[in-house]
């Protein structure tokens, strides 16, 4: 506990990363803002998304459509126009921002929270951009199908049918982002440190052995 506390306590020395992956249904978002609360340090999920938009300048509408989608389409085909939004600014042109453009200006965005503070990320390739990175620690969290469909069906209030097929499509969309821009596999263990089913412990106790985990994981690196 001791090394722990230390690396927290050393501030800006020691800032380091944790990149959470999840399944939808599986508790991902709520394990990682419990362990970032936990670990006394920044929570990044959907914030990034405001954050691209307010350093680039541009809406983040681009953002929010474009949210862990793999390129596919330019963005001024997905609008019908060929020029680029700016917060209260329109900006013509001959431009097309693509997938591609707006992934760069999101890791840049996530480049730079990882120099000037410790946090924890969830999703978006955040491990893949900060893979050149000494301090991080990258988890993937999973559960079976039958225990997310109820999760999914009960917090949206949708039938086990509707869910399983809104968690088919967002591990379609999540598979093919990451695969695409990491060249990785999402989900598979040799693309983490750790992967843990949350359904086996629960939500509160995957808490407290990711939280031993990445101080573990954080004092070895550190000493290495």
């Amino acid at each position: 506990m001791f090394a722990s506390k230390q690396l927290i306590d050393d501030g800006m020395k020691d800032t380091f990363v944790v990149n959470v992956g999840r399944q939808l249904g599986s508790g991902g978002k709520e394990i990682a803002e419990k362990l970032a609360a936990k670990l006394g340090v920044n929570f990044y999920d959907k914030e990034l998304v405001n954050l691209a938009a307010k350093e680039s300048g541009l809406c983040s509408e681009f953002f929010e459509n474009a949210d862990e989608a793999a390129s596919s389409f330019s963005l001024g085909g997905l609008f019908g126009m060929r020029f680029s939004f700016y917060n209260d600014i329109t900006y013509t042109g001959t431009n097309c921002l693509s997938h591609d453009s707006l992934f760069k200006i999101q890791s840049d965005v996530i480049r730079h929270l990882a120099d000037t503070r410790s946090c924890v990320f969830v999703g978006r390739c955040a491990d893949y951009i900060l893979r050149d990175r000494g301090n991080v620690v990258n988890i993937f969290i999973s559960a079976p199908m039958s225990v997310r469909v109820n999760n999914v069906a009960r917090k949206f209030s949708i039938t086990q049918e509707e869910a399983e097929a809104q968690i088919e499509k967002q591990d379609r969309k999540r598979s093919s982002y990451y695969n695409y821009y990491t060249y990785k596999e999402w989900g598979h263990s040799s693309s983490y440190d750790i992967c843990i089913d949350s359904s086996i412990l629960g939500i509160d106790e995957t808490v407290n052995i990711l939280y031993d985990f990445v101080m573990r994981s954080l004092s070895f690196k550190t000493n290495i």
